[in-house]
């Protein structure tokens, strides 16, 4: 009797110290920011979110809320701003969370997934949902299963993830979470992890975060106008441009990449509003606006059908004139004197950041039509650099010469944001322009090309896909984007006889 207890014994403690031994084995992400980007002592760390939370004027969401975007640097300059991303949160529950971040310190081509068992805050551990991350990391081979960005690199430790962790404790409370680190933010990666998470995220238990802040180290005007920007890209559903003039250096935002995957995850999980909550910069807090870091905080949510149409971009006939007008000015400058000509200032609708083409046409017979597809300047500034290129450097007619200046005419095509087309039906012939992506391969048509071109809407798709140098029918394929927009088009005289799918509308990419 006494062996047999000496055994049990013997076995409780054998399993005790495999306990002991199988917890110090786990590997677990330590706060590394503590003490700096936020209080180290926990109550006043719960006091200081609490804070930020009670304070955050937030409208009621009561439809599906799928993603958030927050800022992420110390909490005594962005915490405000985060507040309000993090108050929606109120009264619901999540299972899941995952948190898309940028690499600030170490560079590495992929999307790491954390490898480990948990994340830790000074609010307590928050355990890593393994089986979700393993699924993840072979969607895709951008995203892998790694420490890389999550753990300290030299004497720096990632801020980006860990800061928004306090506000999801304080919140939600108990979830299980998926860290990814962003090493490469290019529009493919972000895609790539965007598709990869909508196919994993089966029920409503999932939200999704993307960690980012906005211009960095401008003065305070300077600032706004960079970010609002952005901020209208986001509110426009516009995640192309957004990712293309965020790799540009055009906008600013150090997580661009996270909110464009985050928007591409959302849009496929239903989700089809962006709404501000509040936009802030650090001169608002600090009162130096002579450098300042912007922050805003967003929700991502599915919003009921609604019979309002968006308000289209107009122009006054006195502004379509004279755009037409630097159009024609900045062709001839450029014809005759080899140089670029300064459009005079103008009204706020053409300060505007805007893409937009120019066309030329000779006896009503395309002549050049050059343009940029996203928003990379001023309207009137993109229409007097687009009407020069297509004077001079459209590859597939030799340079207007000055003889012809004199019997050219002038058509200009303001674009509208992009949206990314759920079913080819909503493509409308005549109102809508298309782009069209696949990996490297990019095309552009007009909405004035279909019309011309006597064609209907599979012709028009099939036309967009030879435009991007692909087969006709990749409109068909799974890893084809295809993007429609509409154009505020205007012109001198006459538009061309014919424009061909070929030929039509080359693109100079930002």
């Amino acid at each position: 009797m006494l062996r047999k207890k000496s055994i049990a014994s013997v076995l409780v403690i054998m399993v005790v110290l495999c306990g002991i031994a199988a917890c110090s084995q786990e590997k677990v992400r330590q706060a590394g920011v503590a003490g700096a980007f936020y209080p180290a002592n926990p109550a006043e760390l719960s006091k200081m979110v609490d804070g930020f939370l009670a304070k955050a004027q937030v409208p009621s969401i009561n439809e599906p809320l799928i993603a958030l975007i927050a800022p992420h640097a110390g909490y005594p300059f962005s915490g405000a701003v985060a507040g309000h991303s993090y108050a929606v949160l109120k009264n619901r529950k999540f299972h899941r969370v995952v948190i898309i971040a940028p690499s600030h310190y170490e560079a590495f081509p992929f999307s790491a997934v954390y490898d480990g068992d948990a994340y830790a805050t000074p609010l307590g551990r928050i355990p890593v949902d393994k089986v979700f991350a393993a699924a993840l990391a072979k969607q895709s081979a951008s995203i892998r299963l790694s420490s890389r960005g999550h753990e300290r690199s030299g004497e720096q430790a990632e801020h980006s993830l860990e800061v928004q962790l306090p506000f999801l404790q304080r919140t939600i409370g108990q979830f299980q979470l998926v860290p990814i680190i962003m090493g490469d933010q290019s529009y493919q990666a972000s895609r790539a992890l965007g598709v990869a998470l909508a196919k994993l995220i089966h029920d409503s238990d999932t939200l999704i975060v993307a960690s980012s802040d906005l211009s960095h180290y401008h003065p305070y005007d300077e600032a706004s106008t960079i970010d609002h920007n952005t901020l209208q890209a986001i509110e426009a559903w516009d995640y192309f441009n957004l990712s293309r003039n965020l790799q540009a250096r055009v906008w600013e935002a150090c997580g661009g990449g996270p909110i464009v995957a985050a928007m591409i995850a959302a849009e496929r999980l239903g989700a089809n509003r962006a709404q501000l909550l509040k936009y802030a910069n650090s001169g608002d807090v600090t009162g130096d606006r002579s450098r300042v870091v912007g922050y805003s905080a967003f929700a991502l949510y599915k919003a009921a059908p609604t019979n309002s149409v968006a308000r289209p971009f107009t122009l006054t006939p006195k502004e379509k004139q004279e755009l037409l007008s630097v159009a024609r000015k900045s062709a001839e400058t450029a014809v005759r004197e080899r140089k670029g000509y300064k459009p005079p200032a103008a009204s706020p609708a053409l300060q505007q950041d805007r893409g937009a083409f120019v066309t030329i046409t000779k006896n009503g017979e395309l002549r050049g039509c050059i343009g940029y597809v996203s928003p990379m300047q001023p309207l009137i500034e993109t229409v007097g650099d687009v009407a020069a290129l297509a004077a001079l450097q459209d590859p597939r007619f030799p340079p207007v010469t000055p003889a012809e200046l004199g019997e050219l005419q002038y058509e200009v095509s303001v674009l509208s944001s992009f949206r990314r087309v759920l079913d080819v039906r909503e493509i409308r012939v005549g109102q809508h322009g298309l782009l069209m992506k696949k990996g490297d391969h990019e095309g552009l048509l007009l909405p004035q090309v279909p019309v011309e071109a006597g064609w209907d809407r599979k012709t028009f798709l099939e036309g967009t896909a030879r435009k991007a140098g692909l087969p006709p029918s990749a409109w068909k394929d799974d890893d084809t984007d295809i993007f429609q927009f509409s154009a505020l088009v205007f012109n001198e005289g006459k538009p061309p006889k014919s424009i061909t799918p070929e030929v039509s509308s080359p693109v100079k990419r930002p």
